[in-house]
């Protein structure tokens, strides 16, 4: 039996770590891809190393925007109706949280 490859078992980063930052975010940095994102608009993540002279990864750049400095992003605790609706939902649907999602107010 032949055993894969190196090659073929490891995963492929998506970027080259070579030159990139790594490690906790700067308000610099958010102030930089946030100014970008208002310039460029959402979705050109590849192109922002470029561009806005961030040294990230597009990867970074786009979890970054999506899930801490997007201005729709609700921050705080969830509200106890919001909590029932949630388990509500959850146990009529189980764990299809993109439909669970698309039933909650934002």
């Amino acid at each position: 039996m032949r055993t894969p490859s190196l090659a073929a078992t490891s995963k492929t980063s998506c970027c080259s770590k070579v030159g990139k930052k790594r490690g906790p975010w700067t308000p610099e940095e958010d102030e930089v891809l946030a100014n970008y994102i208002t310039r460029e608009g959402e979705g050109r993540w590849r192109t922002l190393l470029k561009h806005a002279g961030l040294l990230r990864c597009g990867k970074s750049c786009h979890l970054r925007w999506m899930n801490y400095l997007r201005p729709s992003v609700k921050r705080g605790r969830i509200a106890p109706d919001e909590g029932d609706l949630i388990l509500r939902l959850h146990r009529l649907l189980g764990n299809r949280y993109s439909i669970i999602r698309n039933h909650i107010k934002i």
